[in-house]
Order: C-alpha cells, then structure tokens, then sequence
C-alpha cells in the first residue's frame, strides 16, 4: 500500500523563471533524460516543444516505473515514437461533440497514452451493448492498472495509480495529464468548491450504475434494437458500458467528467477533467473522461496512424533547467538538513507568506506528493521515504519555478 506523506517546501539557490514558459501546459511533464523502463526503452517524456499555439510532446508511451506483468496478455510494450500535440487554447465545442474514440484519448504527463472505457468489442458484435474495458480487460492490467495493446501501446483506461499519490486525500491532486482537447486532467482529490475555496475532497462522478433486471433499454430510456446479455454473476451491472446512466447533479462532474474551477495551477479557473476513484482507490465509472470531449478536438492525435506530429521549425524547445532563467528570490531562508533521515526544516524569510505549489516525484518519475503552501515555517517528514534521491519542483504565485534534489538516507 501506498503511504501518504504530509510533505512541504525546501528551496535552493538553483532556482529559474521565465514568463513564457510557466504556462502548465508547458512545464507539467516529466522529463528524466537517460532514464530507461521496459526493456530498455527511453521513459518519460523526451522532449517538450512548444509555440504560442500548441505544446509538443514527444514520448515512448513507456513510463519510468516497472511495468507488468498482464496476465493473459500477449502483447509486449514497445517505442511509440509519438510526438502529441497539445493545443494552448482550448475552447469549449458549442457544436455536435466528439466521442471519444478508440485508441488513445490524451496523454499522461510522463508520456503514457489513456483510452476511454470501451475494449473494442460488443455483445454478440452487434454493436448496441459495448463492454467496459476495466471489467473485461480488468484482469490483464499490470499493478499499474496498465496493459499493452496490439501494437505494443502502453496505456491506461483507469486512474493511473503509479503516476501520482493516490491516497493523498487532504492535498489538491496534481495535473497528471492533457486530454487531447487541450483541457488538463487532474487526479483524484481537489476543493470541495469551484471557487478554489472548502477543504479537500474526493472528486465525484454524476455516473451510476442503473437499476434494471435486464438489458432490454438503453441508458436514455430507449427500447435497444438487441437485447443484451441476462444480468448474472458472469455478467453483473457494470460490466456494459450501457449499465451506467449519467445524473445530472449526482455528483461533482458533468457529463464528460469534469468541472470548470479554480486550480492550484490556474488560479483564475479552467475546465478539467478528474480521474474518479472510490474511497478506497478502486476505478469508478466513467473513471477518466466521459463518453464525450468537452473541447474541441484539433486533428493528428486521433484516429489511425495519429499521433505523429510534426514539431514547427519555430518551436521553442523547454527544459526545466533552461539557461536564461533568473533566480527565485530566496533571501532569509534556511533549509536544513540535506541529506535527510528523520525531517527536513524549511524557515522562510523575505519569501514568507508567498504561497508555493509543490510537487514531489521519485527518480522513476513518479509523483509521491502535491501540496500548495503560505506558511513561514515547515517540516517534510521524511521517514516514510525509501532511501534514495527526490526531485522537488517548486512554483510560485508569480510562476517563477525551480527543480531540487533530496537525499534520502
């Protein structure tokens, strides 16, 4: 079991800003350079280019943390060589909306693909009652709540448990992805009020299983053109994707499973898209997004042969440790001791009072902690760590950021 770990700020004379680049849609991915994870390959996300336009992504669909295995599974993971691009200005689809389709639906910040709830196949091929993949294909994920496709694409129809903290019910969940409207996709806990205000809470879905003895209608009322299978331990409730009916007000999302609302990282308001677990971690219906895009969806991400996009000769190529930053103001503040064993003492001076968005990831690239911040005075307990090196990434309430190493020992 993962452990949740209250953890805080620690700040260094290595740190960077610069206008253009805080936008979140640029400096949220995981970048480990010379890292590799399954068999070898590249993990992570190789590169981040971007232009006022779009961000461009370039990834394996390989993650930093171990994989596997899939029981049942025959297909093997292997190099993507995707180059996602993400667009910078969103906007909502006021026309008919897009479905999302088969194949991959966005990208995680450490360049995995996420597919919607469908495994492909229906009842009888008849195309009316559609399986839900994490029932079918359930058994075949890794611990990672992954599995491979035909083609070797790794990717995820559920939370991405390895990616972020899951557990870490009293902080605001982190971005941990982009679906392909450009709208962020945020994890599983964030404020109880739209407003950016209300203490931390799971995120609901307006989705729940419906009551019914057989499958004879459809979620809108409709008589189905086919009957499906009989309700029974093989085939319970939730294991079609047509067993579930959306709630308008059921809970905290619309009908594409997300919300406009103020986020650490967009303090004037977004719209995002949350994953949605239960209280316990397990998957909940429509678990990442809905059956629907809310945005509109710009063209080479989806649909055969997608996600081969072409990186503009005018793009700007972002690393998190880019020459030409300025320093964070870091006057009066003391930070002690590193290495670390048992806690870490964070005193603020001049910077007391600014609040900070912090985030915590492993070597792997895996996100451990999120947390935002005003106090003068903290503590990271460190105990709980496994030995080892932590990378902090700090931002402030003027976007000016910075990257740390930990030593745990």
């Amino acid at each position: 079991m993962k452990k949740v770990v209250l953890l805080t700020l620690i700040l260094s004379s290595v740190c960077y800003c610069q206008s253009q680049i805080t936008a979140p849609e640029i400096i949220s991915w995981i970048q480990t350079p010379g890292q590799t994870g399954y068999s070898g390959i590249a993990s992570n996300v190789q590169a981040v280019n971007y232009t006022s336009n779009n961000v461009y992504v370039s990834c394996t669909c390989i993650p930093g943390y171990d994989i596997g295995p899939w029981a049942g599974n025959p297909n093997t993971p292997a190099n993507q060589n995707f180059c996602f691009a993400i667009t910078r200005t969103p906007v909502k689809n006021n026309g008919a909306l897009t479905a999302t389709p088969l194949g991959h639906i966005g990208v995680w910040t450490n360049g995995v693909s996420l597919f919607n709830v469908s495994d492909a196949m229906s009842y009888n091929n008849l195309g009316v009652w559609f399986r839900n993949a994490y029932f079918f294909e359930g058994p075949s994920f890794d611990d990672c709540l992954g599995h491979p496709q035909q083609q070797g694409e790794y990717h995820t129809h559920v939370n991405p448990t390895c990616l972020y903290n899951d557990q870490a019910a009293t902080v605001h969940s982190p971005i941990i992805g982009y679906a392909f409207d450009g709208f962020p996709i945020y994890g599983a806990y964030a404020y109880s009020d739209t407003a950016g205000l209300g203490a931390i809470k799971r995120i609901t879905p307006s989705y729940r299983t419906r009551t019914m003895t057989d499958r004879t209608t459809l979620p809108n009322g409709s008589v189905a053109s086919s009957a499906g299978p009989a309700i029974s331990g093989q085939y319970p409730l939730g294991a079609y994707i047509q067993d579930f009916e959306y709630v308008p007000g059921l809970g905290d999302l619309d009908e594409h499973n997300g919300r406009f609302a103020v986020t650490p990282d967009y303090p004037a308001g977004i719209y995002a898209y949350y994953v949605t677990i239960d209280s316990n971690q397990n998957p909940i219906y429509p678990y990442l997004l809905g059956p629907t895009f809310y945005g509109t969806v710009p063209a080479g991400n989806t649909g055969m042969q997608s996600g081969h996009n072409t990186i503009p000769g005018n793009a700007i190529v972002y690393t998190p440790a880019a020459s030409g930053f300025t320093e964070l103001n870091t006057a009066g503040i003391s930070t002690y001791p590193n290495p670390v064993s048992d806690f870490i003492s964070i005193t603020f001076g001049t910077d007391a009072g600014v609040k900070h968005s912090i985030d915590v990831m492993d070597m792997s690239g895996k996100q451990v902690a999120y947390i935002t911040s005003t106090d003068s005075q903290v503590q990271i307990p460190m105990n709980e760590f496994s030995n080892g090196i932590y990378l902090v990434r700090v931002t402030d309430d003027e976007g000016k950021s910075f990257q740390q190493k930990i030593f745990k020992q």
